[in-house]
């Protein structure tokens, strides 16, 4: 019976998606469908490319009070219908990045004003605390009238982005202004997702899970915090292990790591930990500013009663970053019927291969995302 249901459910969605891409109507579900097929083009031909304008991308400078930022700003051909707040994720190619220009295009052809901020701590592969002051800007910029018509705007950010996303939304400065945050492999708990990163377990419903870590995550960490390290020599000790294992992930650190200081140890017994039941009481060792930093950006510990924005989110099985059980613990930290949550087969973080039960996932999300241009 099982099997037969399963058989059923496919046929059904094979059936369902070539419906929807045989041109039968414009609707919105029509358009879903091509948005997410062009989003796994990129940059090569697709329907959607052919039956909607090119995207204007334009370089954008914007003051927020003294606050001075760069950023790309890109419209579609057509009257916009929203505005978005793209947040590049932590990637030494920011708001270049060839996967996010493609991903706004396709965004940008579905008649939302998308805006994505040039920030140099995500360059430098460091997300903290002061990235939700520069969304509070960003998306204070965005969300005018001549950039979010009727007042409909939103934030994408994808990962670790996705925490300072929810924490800006949760502002008061703009917390009535942020109608949705669509959020791509996000976490809702930081001590558990530093926890996989270093060991690769993760509790999935009561239960003890595993899945290999992508194996220089942890050193994307190591990265985003040494500024905190009192220290000047035990920083470039660091960042010297953050380029060998850039270049090789088996490099040996011994000659770099015996010359460490207590603060320095610290941290590099909590990164090359892989015993999950040492990594808490290591984590307590850490350097207090980076101990606060954690606080900082954790979202398990904050109200998000108080969140106005509606969630989309969107995760993989195999994310390696940040495990999927992230997603599902943020959908039920906000009321009931706030957050709408798709798990996806075949989205390895932010790398998109889904199978036929991923596509219609990923399909039904980028439609509840389409909706959001006429809420």
């Amino acid at each position: 019976m099982r099997g037969f249901r399963a058989k059923v459910l496919l046929c059904f969605g094979m059936g369902l998606l070539l419906l929807l891409c045989a041109g039968c109507s414009p609707t919105r579900e029509y358009h879903a469908a091509l948005v997410l097929a062009d989003i796994a083009a990129r940059d090569s031909p697709s329907r959607w490319k052919s039956v909607t304008p090119a995207p204007l991308r334009t370089p954008y400078v914007y003051r927020v009070e003294n606050r001075r930022y760069k950023a790309d700003l890109y419209q579609s051909g057509q009257d916009a219908l929203a505005g978005l707040l793209l947040v590049p994720g932590a990637a030494e190619t920011g708001k270049d990045d060839a996967r996010l220009v493609a991903f706004a295009k396709s965004l940008a052809r579905a008649r939302f004003n998308i805006l994505v901020p040039d920030l140099d701590s995500l360059r430098k592969l460091q997300v903290g605390p002061d990235n939700v002051r520069e969304l509070i800007d960003a998306f204070t910029v965005l969300s005018r009238p001549e950039f979010s018509p009727g007042g409909r705007a939103g934030i994408i950010a994808f990962s670790y982005a996705a925490g300072p996303a929810v924490l800006a939304a949760l502002e008061p400065e703009i917390r009535d202004r942020v109608n949705f945050i669509f959020a791509v492999g996000g976490y809702h708990d930081l001590n558990k997702v530093l926890v996989f990163s270093t060991t690769g377990h993760f509790m999935d419903e009561g239960k003890s899970k595993h899945l290999r870590p992508n194996a220089y995550g942890k050193w994307v960490f190591v990265l985003s915090n040494l500024d905190r390290l009192s220290d000047l020599a035990d920083r470039e000790r660091f960042r010297a292990m953050c380029e060998r294992k850039k270049e090789n992930l088996a490099a040996p650190l011994g000659d770099l790591a015996i010359a460490l200081t207590a603060e320095g140890r610290a941290l590099y017994a909590f990164i090359t930990n892989q015993d999950p039941h040492q990594a808490e009481s290591l984590m307590k060792r850490l350097p207090e500013g980076i101990r606060n930093d954690i606080v900082a950006l954790d979202l398990a510990d904050k109200d998000l009663n108080q969140l106005s924005s509606r969630l989309i989110l969107v995760h993989g099985y195999d994310d390696p970053i940040i495990p999927y059980p992230e997603s599902r613990a943020l959908s039920r930290a906000v009321p009931d019927g706030q957050a709408r949550l798709y798990l996806v087969d075949g989205l390895a973080h932010v790398d998109l291969k889904p199978g036929l039960i991923g596509k219609l996932r990923l399909w039904r999300a980028v439609s509840a995302l389409l909706a959001e241009r006429e809420r």
